[in-house]
C-alpha cells in the first residue's frame, strides 16, 4: 500500500516538475497582460449581450486570471456594476479557456491539436450559451439573481477580484509595463495569482497520478467505451464535463487529469468538456447558489453543461473532418525522473524569475494584499 502511495505521489511530483517552467511563464505573461487592463473599465464594456458586446467580454476574460474561483467573484461583481448578466458569464467562461497560460500547459501535457481546439472551442461554447440564455433565461430569475447578488454573499477570491492592481498613467504600453508601478503592479498580479491556484494545480496533480499509478487501462477503456468508436464520440463530450463536476479540481489543475483521461481513452472531444467544465465542479455550483440563489445556480449548471458538451461535440466534428484530431494517445504523463536536461535548465532559470518577483511582491506591501484575497469584497484592497 504505502509503495503504490510513493509511487502516485512520485508521479505527480514529476508531472508538476515538467510543467514547471511552463507555469511560472504562463503566469508572468498573464500578470503583464493584467498590468495594463483595468477591472474598473470592465463594467463599462459589457452593458448588453450584442456579438460585439460579448466578444469584448472574450478579450478581458482572455486578459484576466486563469482562477476560476477568481473569475466566477470577478463576474458577479461585473454584474453588480451594471455589466449584463449575459456578457458577464461570457467573460467568466473565457477566463478560465482562454488564458495564456492554459495555453501553455496544454502544449505540454496534450500538445498543439488539444490547444487548438480549446481555443476554437470556447468561442463555440459562449456562443452557445448566450443562445440558450437568449432562449431560456427569464427577466424575474435575472431579477431574483440580482437581488440575490447584491446582497454580497461570500464564495472565495472575493477579495481577489476586487483588488485592481493595473499600472495607470499615460504613456505607450511598453512604458507602462516597464515602469516602477508596472512592475510592481506585474509581481502583484503573479504572486496573487499563484496564491489562488496552487491548490488546485497541486490537488489535480496528486489526483492525476493516483489515477495514473491506480487505475488499470482496461477499466478506462471499458468506461470510455473505446470498442464502440461513434458511440465514444458521442459519449466522452456527454460524460467529460459529469467527471469534471465530482473531480473538485479546476483552473489549470484539471490539465494532468484531462492528459490521463486522454491517455486512459476518452474521445478527443471528451477530454475538450472536460477542460471546458472546471465552472461546474461542486464547490464552484454552491458559490453560484450563495451569488445568484438556487434557481440561478440550477440554471447555470444546465445551460453551462449543454454549451460545453455541445461545443466539445462540435469540435470533435470539425476536427475529424479536417484529420486533427491526434491518432496517438501519448499525452505526457511521466514517471518520477529529474535529469539535466532542458527541463531541469529551464525550471531554474524561471524560478529565479519567480524569485525576483516574488521579492518585489513582498517588499511593494503584498503581503498584506494576499491577507485580504480572501476576505469580503467590501474589506478590499486597491491601489
Amino acid at each position: 500500500m504505502s509503495e503504490s502511495i510513493l509511487h502516485a505521489l512520485s508521479m505527480a511530483f514529476a508531472m508538476g516538475w515538467e510543467i514547471l517552467w511552463p507555469l511560472i511563464l504562463g503566469f508572468t505573461l498573464s500578470a503583464v497582460i493584467q498590468a495594463v487592463v483595468s477591472h474598473q473599465e470592465m463594467a463599462r464594456l459589457l452593458p448588453d449581450d450584442r456579438p460585439a458586446t460579448i466578444a469584448k467580454a472574450l478579450a478581458l476574460g482572455a486578459a484576466s486570471s486563469s482562477c476560476s474561483y477568481a473569475a466566477v467573484a470577478i463576474a458577479r461583481s461585473l454584474f453588480r456594476k451594471g455589466a449584463d448578466f449575459t456578457a458577464a458569464m461570457a467573460f467568466e467562461m473565457a477566463s478560465t479557456n482562454l488564458v495564456v497560460e492554459l495555453a501553455i500547459i496544454m502544449l505540454v501535457f496534450l500538445g498543439w491539436q488539444f490547444t487548438l481546439a480549446e481555443f476554437v472551442g470556447a468561442p463555440i461554447m459562449v456562443a452557445l450559451l448566450v443562445v440558450l440564455f437568449r432562449l431560456f433565461l427569464n427577466q424575474k430569475l435575472l431579477d431574483e439573481a440580482q437581488e440575490q447578488a447584491d446582497e454580497g454573499l461570500i464564495g472565495r477570491m472575493e477579495g481577489h477580484a476586487e483588488m485592481d492592481m493595473s499600472a495607470k498613467g499615460d504613456g505607450t504600453l511598453w512604458q507602462r509595463i516597464t515602469s516602477e508601478q508596472g512592475f510592481t503592479a506585474i509581481s502583484h498580479y503573479f504572486v496573487m495569482d499563484w496564491a489562488s491556484v496552487w491548490m488546485d494545480i497541486t490537488g489535480g496533480l496528486i489526483i492525476s497520478g493516483a489515477l495514473a499509478a491506480w487505475v488499470p487501462a482496461e477499466l478506462w477503456q471499458s468506461f470510455f467505451v473505446v470498442d464502440h468508436p461513434l458511440l465514444a464520440k458521442l459519449w466522452g463530450p456527454i460524460v467529460g464535463p459529469l467527471v469534471a463536476v465530482i473531480s473538485f479540481v479546476c483552473s489549470v489543475g484539471n490539465i494532468p487529469l484531462a492528459a490521463v483521461l486522454w491517455n486512459g481513452g476518452i474521445s478527443f472531444g471528451g477530454a475538450i468538456a472536460f477542460i471546458f467544465a472546471d465552472l461546474i465542479i461542486l464547490p464552484i455550483l454552491n458559490i453560484y447558489r450563495k451569488y445568484y440563489g438556487m434557481k440561478m445556480a440550477a440554471f447555470l449548471f444546465a445551460t453551462f453543461y449543454a454549451a460545453m458538451a455541445g461545443a466539445a461535440l462540435i469540435v470533435e466534428l470539425i476536427f475529424g473532418v479536417l484529420g486533427l484530431v491526434p491518432a496517438q494517445r501519448n499525452a505526457r504523463v511521466v514517471d518520477a525522473s529529474i535529469t539535466w536536461n532542458y527541463t531541469t535548465w529551464l525550471n531554474i532559470v524561471f524560478l529565479i524569475l519567480a524569485a525576483v518577483l516574488v521579492w518585489r511582491f513582498f517588499t511593494t506591501g503584498g503581503l498584506a494584499m494576499l491577507r485580504m484575497m480572501n476576505k469580503p469584497a467590501g474589506m478590499g484592497h486597491s491601489h
